[in-house]
């Protein structure tokens, strides 16, 4: 093979993702923590707790491993409930903690990308109907007007909304997050009111801040029919990859809602997203099954060759993400990658992973895919959601008793990538010499 690196744009952007109620600890004002009180909603009742600590300063410590390694960037997302406790009541002290922590990042090198709303709603948000109620885009458009003047000095990066299609599916549909629904008509209006809030959000900004660069994260399922002959595995996985892929996503370019069963027009969706950010973390199979009615007709697997994460949540898929960043160029803005990773508390499986989906994001790159940032997920170990402590998905490791923090072997082979710009060729021959034969 060659001796030559595969480089990257001078300007791209390297970084890793955080969300609020994952790492600042102590959140106790919104959905989640009811949901954590809630025995049987969270693997082994697990909560947040302390999280990894940031709320009380430890975020500097996370952030400058991240400088220090080299990245450039860190996407985060401020937690409502903390700015807005209650209704209209603004709690000033919190929005100037977040100053501090984006002016934190900036003397880092660090660009911060600001996420508005990622998964988690204000109690009084929760007992009003949540997104179900109509009025939940006007109050998330008085937060937006409330932060964005008091942020954009240090931001230029906005996302609005993370993952709106997982926010609908797992509260409204599977049940999994709150408010633990199966109810398709509902998880429709949800859609519905976060695509108006976006829509607001977005004007919000820009109003404020022309030149900013607004846009959502879209966690993308990659599917395939798992019987190309057979004609109800296309059906079915066509139907599941419509609605949770192209849903938001369309109706940001042409306004028309298609959701399920059901439709809607959102004119002022229409040209509201400056570029995608793709969250993409693996591949399903879909077959039809015509007992698994409350499935849609559908089940799920991963390909059997594939190498599977630690607990069976990941599986290998880099083609995947190939077709990730395939779909994302369908809407002709630019593309960040904002959440890519996998759960490995033993970084055994991370290495291959990062290299494999780092090569087919330099090859979608090579044929012409405009990727300006890619964010790992994530910087350290987290509390996630309904799976609570029992994966790990850090480039540090973290003990959420003690809050010592694990330097894994993965932090190294990033650091060479985010410090040379650059995929080496000592780290493919590592950490995936299968690569050698495609690169020769």
């Amino acid at each position: 093979m060659e001796q030559s690196n595969l480089s990257f744009p001078k300007d791209f952007l390297w970084g890793t993702a955080t969300a609020a109620h994952q790492v600042e600890g102590n959140n106790t004002n919104n959905n989640w923590h009811i949901w954590e009180q809630t025995p049987g909603k969270i693997i082994s009742n697990h909560t947040a707790g302390l999280a990894c600590d940031w709320w009380n300063g430890r975020w500097k410590e996370d952030l400058t491993h991240a400088a220090e390694d080299g990245q450039n960037a860190h996407r985060f997302s401020i937690e409502w409930s903390r700015i807005e406790p209650k209704p209209g009541k603004w709690d000033e002290a919190a929005i100037q903690a977040y100053r501090e922590m984006l002016i934190g990042m900036r003397s880092l090198g660090l660009k911060p990308m600001l996420t508005l709303h990622h998964f988690t709603d204000p109690i009084w948000i929760y007992e009003k109907g949540g997104w179900e109620n109509d009025e939940t885009a006007d109050f998330f458009a008085r937060f937006v007007e409330k932060v964005v003047p008091a942020f954009k000095d240090l931001v230029d990066y906005w996302i609005t909304i993370n993952e709106p299609t997982v926010y609908v599916f797992s509260g409204y549909m599977a049940g999994e997050f709150p408010p633990g629904k199966n109810d398709p008509k509902a998880a429709f209006q949800v859609m519905r009111n976060m695509l108006c809030g976006h829509a607001r959000a977005y004007r919000i900004i820009h109003a404020a801040q022309p030149h900013a660069m607004v846009g959502f994260a879209k966690n993308f399922r990659a599917m395939i029919p798992a019987r190309a002959w057979f004609p109800p595995d296309h059906w079915v996985n066509d139907f599941s990859f419509r609605n949770f892929n192209n849903s938001f996503a369309d109706t940001l370019m042409s306004g028309r809602l298609k959701f399920a069963f059901w439709k809607d027009f959102i004119p002022e969706a229409i040209g509201t997203q400056d570029y995608i950010g793709v969250n993409y973390y693996t591949r399903d199979h879909v077959r039809f099954n015509a007992l698994a009615a409350k499935n849609l007709f559908q089940e799920r697997f991963f390909d059997p060759r594939a190498e599977l994460s630690e607990n069976g949540f990941i599986a290998t898929e880099p083609v995947g993400f190939a077709e990730a960043i395939r779909w994302a160029q369908r809407y002709y803005v630019p593309i960040y990658i904002t959440e890519n990773g996998v759960e490995d508390s033993q970084d055994i499986m991370r290495p291959h992973y990062l290299i494999t989906h780092l090569f087919e994001m330099w090859k979608a790159m090579q044929g012409g895919a405009d990727v300006r940032g890619y964010m790992h997920w994530s910087q350290v170990d987290n509390f996630e959601w309904e799976r609570g402590w029992t994966q790990r998905f850090g480039l540090w490791g973290l003990n959420p008793l003690t809050q010592e923090r694990i330097r894994r072997s993965s932090v190294d082979i990033y650091r060479d990538v985010c410090m040379q710009n650059a995929i080496s060729t000592e780290n493919i021959l590592q950490c995936a010499p299968e690569l050698q034969s495609e690169l020769d």
